[in-house]
């Protein structure tokens, strides 16, 4: 096995690490038990920058999986899911993923262009996405890398735990809060 093999592997935990992140970030942010003020906003910033962070190891990952020849998943099989020669549900499910990513952070750079309905259809997208990373990796991880799945798995025991406290919270002007996300954006 080649450098190349053990940085995509790598870079792929990283990724799904800060993935992870991510999402219980943007959960918080979500309205469910949200601080007020400074934090709200710096807990914002902290999601942007490692989604930003996030992408580049993703980019880094694909680019290491595509150029590493120990396996052979050309440039049209990282982007169009299910047509990998290597592993094809599993190479897919990662494409997937990384579709519905490219869609969320179009999005996100289109933000203030779009209503805020759009913008906020596209970004539940995370929540399809993410499982299906997840799936990827777990599945892509050889029984002799107990740690890179065991750290898989843990990021998908803390993200479902985030979705779940995400889920249950209520706040005290819910009402109000429905009628607002019903609005359009000005």
């Amino acid at each position: 096995m080649s450098l190349l093999w053990y940085l995509s592997r790598a870079t792929g935990v990283i990724s799904i690490v800060m993935m992870t992140t991510v999402m219980v970030l943007g959960l918080l942010l979500s309205g469910a038990r949200r601080s007020a003020g400074t934090r709200t906003t710096i807990v914002q910033a902290v999601h942007r920058s490692l989604a930003l962070g996030m992408l580049a190891f993703l980019v880094l990952h694909i680019a290491t999986a595509i150029i590493d020849t120990y396996v052979h998943i050309g440039v049209v099989a990282a982007v169009l899911p299910f047509t990998s020669s290597y592993r094809r549900f599993a190479v897919g499910l990662g494409a997937l993923g990384s579709d519905v990513l490219i869609a969320v952070v179009v999005t996100s750079l289109l933000r203030r262009r779009l209503s805020e309905r759009v913008w906020r259809l596209v970004h539940r997208a995370s929540f399809v996405m993410w499982p299906l990373t997840l799936w990827h990796g777990i599945s892509m991880s050889t029984g002799n890398e107990p740690l890179l799945r065991f750290i898989t798995i843990g990021c998908g025991v803390i993200g479902t735990a985030a979705v779940l406290w995400r889920l249950v919270g209520t706040h005290h002007d819910s009402a109000r809060r429905r009628e607002v996300l019903r609005q359009e954006w000005t």
